[in-house]
């Protein structure tokens, strides 16, 4: 070990000037100690320091302390960092058995393949390989998410009074009654909704019109993180009072991130773009990790359903005509060759397994893995109506895209939350969910994996809640299409059909796109055809709204057949749905083509008829 005679006033760190490499990794040390440690190149540090050969300068990079020591190679670069506030690194170096023999030996090969190592630098990082900041990203996605809430809550707002209203389909008084009888005191834990408080049509109406201006506040950036709060309570008491009709997993995807959210937003009341509040890493993590949960959970437990569909690549020969509203560019899908949908599956499965590894690696990895994951929801998107689904994992991408990919100058600001207790609060989130979130990817890889007790009765305290939640979309492939078809009559001879907005019925009707409104009758009806009608309690009630013609669910359909007074009669038959052939829509104009008629609920009339 060398000594000087004329040390530094604090640690400096020497490198090679002439190096490319070099300075790019400089640039992110010196960022990562701020003012902790000098740099200087040896072009202009060598004569300072005689005692240190310029061979040596120019082998390895030095870290010369105010005592007068010489560090070399990698225990200068790991004592630099420990000096500017990363003391892991240092610790790790002294104390890990085996830690500086390795990092020795990888500074020397690395040393000694400068231009192979830029290269190789260049192709992960590019030209910036300092530590990414999210500043714009945290600013889009905020937006997004806020958007996103003000499409759910728009959307049930056109429909709550004919879904669970007091005249509809689930009445939600009746709901909660029943609920209140059967489990006392510990209902409002079971089922956390303010609608325990007032559960009248005009309380669904102030839920859906405060979220909806909520929403409009968290677009503007104004007191977001205080809008996530309440957007999530708000949310959730609809979730709760939805009953079967929030059965999605879109909804629980959005209750998860806008509670993750939280811990992510800003602390302030007014955007400032010009000084960026802190950004908070945790936060962060934890909106990625939601992310990498959603989409390898949907790829790996597609492979352990035991559907042979995925398994010989054949999903997609019936996923574009089973899935529950496909638009017309799925009918064109299904028209491809039997070869590109089995490629096309094939991909599906490949990004969904593994795009989301690539969300942890150096940038243009990570934005390879976001590229992929946003070119899949695109597909699935444009083929099939999902509501906000595709949406809101787009918005979550957006945190795979850093300052430094945006186009403009790169944002400065503290990257970590300057507040004690907002620093902990994700760290906390952090500590209590991941086991959690570990033992839901678990049970997508091993469907029957038992839970350790205590994390068993974690899960049960907080599942009410939707803040941890397992995910995988089309788990099972769906291969007939069952539609169920309900007519009435006013003299059990003659029979009308009712007809669905967005639902296939007519033949003739085009598939046509909703997304991101949600009809969610529409989807609960594609369910109910997959099972028998006593496995569906609330197709009967259905049913007595229909033959009372009430205004709130009758709005909820496209036809009524029964305009001016109600069927005395009424029956529901399912078919066998199918898309057309190309010659088939071009002879007859048909999309769809049905058979196999058979009963789903018999001749129901009236009370006292």
């Amino acid at each position: 070990m060398h000594q000087v005679a004329h040390p530094p006033s604090k640690p400096l760190l020497v490198y090679d000037g002439d190096c490319g490499f070099c300075k790019l990794w400089i640039e992110r040390w010196r960022e990562e100690t701020g003012d902790a440690v000098e740099y200087q190149p040896l072009q202009e540090a060598a004569a300072r320091f005689p005692e240190v050969p310029r061979a040596e300068f120019e082998r390895a990079v030095k870290l010369i302390e105010p005592d007068g020591r010489v560090w070399s190679g990698a225990a200068a670069v790991f004592r630099s960092l420990g000096a500017g506030g990363r003391p892991l690194n240092r610790w790790s170096y002294e104390h890990l058995p085996g830690f500086a023999a390795v990092s020795e030996f990888a500074y020397r090969f690395i040393a000694g393949q400068r231009d192979l190592a830029g290269r190789f630098t260049w192709l992960l990082w590019g030209n910036d390989v300092r530590q990414p900041t999210y500043f714009r990203a945290r600013s889009w996605f905020l937006r997004a998410l806020g958007a996103i809430y003000l499409i759910a809550f728009l959307s049930f707002w056109l429909q709550a009074d004919g879904l669970i209203g007091a005249r509809g389909i689930l009445p939600l008084p009746q709901f909660l009654e029943a609920a209140g009888a059967q489990l006392g005191p510990r209902a409002w834990l079971v089922l956390p909704t303010l609608c325990w408080l007032n559960s009248s049509n005009a309380f669904l109406h102030f839920l859906c019109g405060a979220g909806a201006v909520l929403s409009a506040l968290l677009i503007a950036e104004i007191v977001p993180a205080l809008c996530l709060v309440l957007l999530g309570a708000f949310y959730l008491s609809l979730t709760v009072a939805g009953q079967t009709f929030f059965s999605f997993q879109w909804d629980i995807l959005l209750l998860e991130t806008g509670f993750l959210a939280i811990f992510f937003a800003p602390w302030r009341w007014w955007p400032r773009h010009d000084r960026p509040a802190p950004l908070s890493r945790p936060g962060l993590f934890l909106l990625r990790f939601l992310l990498f949960k959603l989409m390898l959970m949907s790829g790996v437990v597609k492979l352990t359903s035991g559907d042979a569909s995925w398994l010989n690549l054949s999903a997609l020969d019936y996923h574009y005509w089973t899935q529950p509203l496909p638009t017309v560019l799925g009918w064109w899908a299904d028209k491809l060759p039997e070869g590109l949908k089995h490629f096309s599956t094939a991909a599906v499965l490949g990004i969904e397994i593994s795009a989301p590894f690539l969300i942890w690696l150096p940038r243009h990895l990570r934005l390879v893995g976001c590229g992929l994951l946003i070119l899949l929801q695109l597909a699935i998107g444009l083929t099939g109506n999902y509501a906000f689904f595709n949406l809101l994992t787009l918005a979550l991408c957006l945190l795979l895209i850093d300052d430094a990919a945006w186009p403009g100058r790169r944002l400065t600001s503290p990257i970590l939350v300057g507040r004690r207790g907002l620093v902990w609060a994700p760290a906390v989130v952090i500590a209590l969910t991941m086991p959690l979130n570990a033992l839901l990817i678990g049970n997508g890889f091993k469907p029957d994996l038992i839970w350790p007790p205590a994390l068993a009765s974690l899960y049960s305290a907080v599942s009410p809640f939707r803040i941890v939640n397992g995910y995988g979309l089309f788990r099972v492939m769906t291969k007939e299409r069952p539609e169920i078809v309900i007519e009435g009559s006013e003299n059990g001879i003659g029979w009308k059909a009712y007809e669905f907005k967005w639902k296939p019925g007519p033949l003739d009707r085009r598939p046509a796109f909703v997304e991101p409104h949600q009809p969610r009758l529409d989807w609960q009806m594609w369910f109910a055809a997959l099972s028998d009608v006593r496995q569906n309690p609330w197709f009967i009630g259905l049913v007595l709204r229909l033959l009372e013609n009430s205004p709130d669910v009758v709005s909820l359909l496209g036809k009524n057949p029964f305009p001016e007074n109600p069927p005395r009669y009424l029956r529901a038959n399912i078919y066998r749905y199918h898309f057309s052939s190309r010659v088939e829509h071009a002879q007859t104009g048909a999309w769809w083509r049905r058979e196999d008629e058979r009963v789903y609920l018999p001749v129901v009339s009236r009370r006292g008829e």
